[in-house]
């Protein structure tokens, strides 16, 4: 009984070991706005409410200057090295883990890339949002379903703008 024992505790302590290494929580990383360019659109990221970000488990983050081009990047790429995505609150600009904000789709908002979806810590400040402005509660799981319907005029001049840079 007593080899028992010592065998029940090495595996408490190994579990306990193995689920800290598997449970690193990634962190946002800071945007250097003299440098930030999404990694969508090639834009410049502002260090602002609409910025997102999603952290590898390597550490490389890439960054977005809308949550739209972060939904576009997630269609274009493997998804499994994520450690963490990261959104912020649309009134103080606070990051949030992607799965605990709530969003609003609003037409009538203009985020940098036209995808019109903000973000909020609190459910009861995206409803405040909504009751003062215009809009659609969404949760993390209807982002995943969400059309993501792109401005095209906006498509247009980042078009422009990418061939100006580029000297085509």
């Amino acid at each position: 009984m007593h080899t028992m024992k010592k065998i029940t505790i090495l595996v408490i302590l190994l579990s306990l070991i193995l689920g800290a290494c598997g449970n690193k929580s990634a962190k946002p990383v800071t945007i250097n706005e003299e440098t930030a360019k999404c990694e969508i659109c090639n834009m410049a990221v502002a260090d602002n409410q609409f910025a997102t970000q999603v952290v590898l488990e390597s550490g490389k983050a890439y960054l977005f200057d809308d949550i739209g081009c972060m939904f576009e990047w997630f269609s274009e790429n493997d998804t499994k090295e994520i450690a963490g995505s990261f959104v912020r609150d649309y009134h103080t600009s606070e990051w949030i883990e992607m799965e605990d904000a709530t969003y609003v789709y609003d037409q009538n908002v203009r985020t940098p890339m036209a995808y019109n979806v903000i973000s909020f810590i609190k459910e009861a400040d995206a409803k405040s949002y909504i009751n003062n402005n215009h809009g659609n509660l969404l949760k993390y799981d209807d982002l995943k379903k969400h059309a993501w319907p792109v401005n095209q005029e906006m498509k247009e001049m980042n078009k422009m703008e990418h061939k100006k840079q580029h000297g085509n």
